[in-house]
């Protein structure tokens, strides 16, 4: 079993920035996959990041690309989500979650996800 904890979403103006946390316990992450989705009011959750183990490839959804970045530190069993230039529909619930294997934007190929963190960025 792996166990996720988010951490670092609060409230941020426009063009302001916040770094995300998902601390894993359980088991270490070298071998898996990790993901950021997100959830806003009204629309369905959504693929935001992914980072893959063991050769740390990395996807980005084109709403957040040049924008967020996705990164990891294995010996720290954490992987992060940098978030730069924030903008109001970046307002959500961020989720982490994880898979062995490689990432992948489906959602519902991830196993283990966290409790998720708000984060709110005002005009």
């Amino acid at each position: 079993q792996v166990q996720l904890v988010e951490s670092g979403g609060g409230l941020v103006q426009a063009g302001g920035s916040l770094r995300l946390s998902c601390a894993a316990s359980g088991r270490t992450l070298y071998n898996y996959a990790m993901a950021w989705f997100r959830h806003a009011p009204g629309k369905d959750r959504e693929f935001t990041a992914t980072i893959s183990g063991i050769n740390d490839v990395r996807d980005y959804d084109s709403s957040v690309k040049g924008r967020f970045t996705i990164s990891r530190n294995n010996a720290k069993n954490t992987v992060y989500l940098q978030m730069n230039s924030l903008k109001p529909e970046d307002t959500a619930v961020y989720y982490c979650a994880a898979k062995w294997g490689p990432g992948t934007r489906d959602e519902s190929r991830y196993d283990y996800w966290g409790q998720g963190t708000q984060v709110t960025v005002s005009s």
